[in-house]
């Protein structure tokens, strides 16, 4: 048989006995995903191909969720399947981040909203692009993703973010997307879809109140620096 099961392990060194006797808190980055991965290859347990791929990130959780199917399936004993297993519970958790800052959210200030974007767009290493909904109390109706793109940018069609704003009855929108480089710097091609989405939205009554751009944990906002 090539797969090394984690049943194989001394009880002490099974991360799935730990659990269940201690409480999950008491685990570590390595023995959470071994027990996502389960099996380890011609006597490489789980918890040692489980190490080895976080040591290939530092023992950064932030890049290892940025890690795709072909990085991820790459190291010895994964293959696809436990790849797709691993990735699939990195995005459940990210998902879980951004579920928690949008209940029944009200937002006063740039940092409101960025708290709201930085735990979806903070870790990806393409370009997306969103908007907040809010009714005339600047509470949150809905988050919406209007584009997805690459590296260097995304398309954007004011048409459509508008046909949704009224869609849900909107009485204001926060504009968010990413930089994958780092940079914070609103680029020209930013500069230009944030005027034209402000001149848009005053056809439809409808107030612009910021555009924040996410770089890793940080972000920059539009309204802060004046230029909405």
């Amino acid at each position: 048989m090539n797969d090394f099961s984690l049943a194989q392990l001394a009880p002490s060194d099974r991360p799935r006995e730990k659990l269940i006797e201690n409480g999950v808190a008491v685990l570590s980055d390595s023995d959470l995903l071994a027990i996502i991965i389960r099996n380890g290859f011609k006597g490489l347990p789980a918890t040692n191909l489980a190490k080895t791929i976080l040591l290939s990130v530092d023992n950064d959780l932030t890049r290892l969720s940025r890690m795709n199917l072909h990085e991820l399936s790459s190291f010895k004993g994964m293959g696809k399947v436990k790849a797709v297993t691993v990735m699939a519970a990195l995005e459940l958790g990210r998902r879980r981040r951004f579920a928690e800052g949008v209940k029944a959210l009200q937002i006063s200030s740039s940092k409101d909203a960025a708290s709201v974007f930085i735990p979806l767009l903070s870790d990806l290493c393409h370009e997306e692009f969103w908007m907040l909904l809010m009714n005339r109390a600047n509470r949150v109706i809905c988050r919406y993703q209007v584009s997805k793109g690459g590296i260097s940018g995304t398309v954007v069609d004011p048409k459509m973010v508008y046909r949704k704003a009224v869609e849900q009855s909107a009485s204001s929108l926060i504009f968010c997307h990413n930089h994958p480089s780092g940079n914070l710097s609103p680029s020209e091609a930013d500069l230009q879809l944030t005027k034209k989405l402000v001149e848009a939205g005053r056809l439809f009554d409808m107030q612009v109140l910021d555009h924040i751009i996410i770089a890793g944990d940080n972000y920059y906002s539009f309204a802060d620096e004046g230029r909405i």
